[in-house]
Parts: structure tokens; C-alpha cells; sequence
């Protein structure tokens, strides 16, 4: 087993934690059926700390396993088949899916393709992530991917992350044409330039890459009652394995959908009783990126989540408060990638404020306490 500190983890390659090793779980298609799902909790509590992450690539991880432990996890997950038992396919198994789709769609179909066609990828870094978001209106735009296949005004679209426009595709010529700029993404990437938004920046696209914009963006789901089923949310995207447990016993989900912005998707279900997770639209935890923080995460000197509750609670009764906040434990900025209006960074127990930026940028106030924070001085 191969322990790595500093990564995004996977099953067979977990990262290590303060709590213990993190192993991540990438379902197909975004979904696991109602015994996959209670497997995963019952293995949450059996192997882990009993504390399952939904990342922002839509996969699930469980917290806090022990070495020697690994292995039989692995065992579990194959026999649930919530695994790869390639280690290298189930790295590239990078493949974020808007979670609307419907059995014999397009999107299910693209998936499908794509997954097939995983082995003939070149070795690209882990990283780098595929995004399938072909419903009525793309989704994903602000998820973490570095391909895309989207439905422009005429058609599908293929589109580099960071280009405005993509190359129109047919179906049939998908994902070949994805294949085809994997490999131009490969010859093209340096150390320097991980990620096709920094490729492209440098690169010139060739000749037709660029030719269709995408439809517009829809809106984003909220918690509550969606054709497909309920829409719930997690608070900084954790929550106890013994909570899903509950709430499949208390829905009769025929399964769960993981989506990237911290929600789940009950299929089947149309209403809920108040319980631990969000099911209000509008919910100020919804607006907070935090990170596990101290003493969870070796590298982070503060605790994030209790001082984000805390100030969610206080920018809801702000009405002149800005949606965005994010509380990381130290520079790296694990929670959100992305820019936030108010970035709060922990260095040597106390936080540095970022403003309109995100952790590694440089602040406008520094050595700030949590009672500084709670009490106004942002």
C-alpha cells in the first residue's frame, strides 16, 4: 500500500490524515443503489471513524482507517462494486457527471463510452478530470474538470477547460475527439502547467477547438423536492455513515446520486422529517467552504468548522453579508479552489483574511483570533 501525504486520494492509493488514513470512492455515474450505499456506511463504521466526505468532484471518502485495515476495505469495496481493480483505472477514473441524467440518456450513454475508453488515455496527472454535462443546461461549469463534453446551440460540444467556446462532436466522434485532446493536453503540459486551464493559457488550441460557445449555465439545485427525487444537503460536506444509515431506513431511497456541490440526490423520495442534513433552500452552512481543519489535517494549526458554523450563523442575519466565505486550515485551500469574497487562512493558531481572493493569495489582515472573527472584525 502506498502512503502519500499532500494528495488526492483514491482507494488504492489513500492519503494520510490526522485522523487516520482517507480513503476516496468514486461511484459510476455519480450513483450507488440502496445497497451499495448502505454497504459504504456499514464499511464507514466498520474500517473508518465512522465519517464519510462528499468532495467536490462528487465522490465519497471515508475517514480516518488505519493501514492496517486498507487492504480489507479494498476487499469490501470490490464486492460492492464500488472499485477498480486496476489501481491505474481506477486513478484515471476521474469522470464528474451532472447527477440529473436518466437511464438511456445521452449523458448515461457519453459515461458509459467514456469509461470504456479509460485505458487508451495517455498518463496524465491525477488530477485532471473529465466532466460530462450534457442535460438541458451545463451544471459543471463551476466543478473541478479539465475536458468537457457539453450541448452548445447547435449540438455537443467538446471544450478545454479555460477555452470560452469548444469543438462541435457528434455521439459517434465524442470521445475519440476527447481522446484527441487528452493526448494534444499531454505533449502540450509542463511542471509548471498541470491542468488544461493553465496549458490552454499558454498553448494556442488548434485550428477548430474553438468554434461553439456553450448553452448557458442553469441554475444551480437547492435543497428540497426535485423531479428526480429530494434534494439534501451536508454541512461542509460531511456527515455521520450512521445518518445515512437512518435516512435510507427513513426514506426507502431506491438509491443516492453524490453531487459537487456538498448535496445528495434521494431517488424516489419526495419529502423528508427534519434530520441532521440540509433539506432547507437557502441555508447560510450552504454558502461556507471549511475544510476538516485541527486537529483532522496535519498541516492546518486552527479548527475550522466550529468558527464557520459560527460565522455563517452571523452572515445570515447580516443582510449586507456576502455569499462566499471560506475557512481553511492553512494555505494549501483544500475545501475550495475557486475565489472566495471572504477567504479566512489559519497560520500559527490564528487566520489571515483574504479578501475576492483564495488561500494562497496574499491578505489584508493577518493574526487574526477566532474571537476577533466572531465578534466583527471582518
Amino acid at each position: 500500500m502506498s502512503r502519500v501525504k499532500g494528495w488526492c486520494p483514491g482507494a488504492h492509493r489513500p492519503m494520510m490524515s490526522g485522523d487516520g488514513l482517507v480513503v476516496r470512492v468514486r461511484p459510476r455515474l455519480a450513483r450507488l443503489d440502496r445497497a451499495q450505499a448502505l454497504g459504504l456506511a456499514a464499511l464507514a463504521q466498520r474500517f473508518g471513524n465512522g465519517v464519510i466526505d462528499l468532495t467536490s468532484r462528487a465522490n465519497l471518502q471515508i475517514r480516518g482507517v488505519a493501514e492496517a485495515d486498507h487492504e480489507a476495505l479494498l476487499q469490501e469495496l470490490a464486492r460492492l462494486d464500488l472499485l477498480d481493480a486496476d489501481a491505474s483505472l481506477e486513478r484515471r477514473r476521474n469522470v464528474l457527471v451532472t447527477p440529473f441524467w436518466q437511464p438511456g440518456d445521452l449523458t448515461e450513454r457519453l459515461t458509459h463510452a467514456l469509461l470504456e475508453a479509460l485505458p487508451a488515455l495517455p498518463e496524465l496527472p491525477a488530477k485532471v478530470g473529465f466532466a460530462i454535462d450534457t442535460g438541458s443546461a451545463p451544471l459543471l461549469g463551476g466543478a473541478s474538470a479539465d475536458l468537457r463534453l457539453e450541448r452548445g446551440a447547435s449540438g455537443l460540444i467538446l471544450r478545454a477547460d479555460g477555452a470560452a467556446r469548444g469543438r462541435p462532436v457528434t455521439e459517434q466522434d465524442a470521445i475519440p475527439a476527447l481522446l484527441e485532446m487528452a493526448r494534444w493536453f499531454d505533449a502540450n503540459r509542463s511542471n509548471s502547467a498541470r491542468r488544461m486551464r493553465a496549458v490552454v493559457g499558454q498553448a494556442a488550441l488548434p485550428e477548430g477547438w474553438q468554434t461553439e460557445a456553450p448553452r448557458p449555465a442553469g441554475p444551480l439545485p437547492e435543497p428540497g423536492p426535485q423531479t428526480a427525487g429530494m434534494v439534501i444537503g451536508a454541512a461542509f460536506g460531511q456527515f455521520d455513515a450512521a445518518e445515512l444509515e437512518c435516512l435510507l431506513d427513513e426514506s426507502d431511497a431506491t438509491a443516492i446520486r453524490v453531487t459537487p456541490w456538498r448535496m445528495l440526490l434521494l431517488e424516489g423520495v419526495a419529502d423528508l422529517p427534519a434530520g441532521p442534513f440540509i433539506t432547507t433552500p437557502g441555508d447560510p452552512l450552504l454558502g461556507v467552504d471549511a475544510c476538516p481543519g485541527a486537529p483532522f489535517c496535519a498541516s492546518a494549526s486552527v479548527e475550522t468548522r466550529p468558527l464557520a458554523r459560527k460565522l455563517a450563523a452571523r452572515l445570515a442575519r447580516d443582510a449586507a453579508g456576502p455569499g462566499g466565505l471560506h475557512v481553511s486550515g492553512c494555505a494549501k485551500g483544500c475545501a475550495r479552489a475557486r475565489p472566495a469574497a471572504r477567504t479566512l487562512v489559519g497560520r500559527d493558531s490564528r487566520f489571515d483574511l483574504v479578501e475576492n481572493g483564495g488561500a494562497g493569495d496574499p491578505p489584508s489582515q493577518t493574526g487574526l483570533s477566532p474571537e476577533d472573527l466572531v465578534t466583527g472584525a471582518i
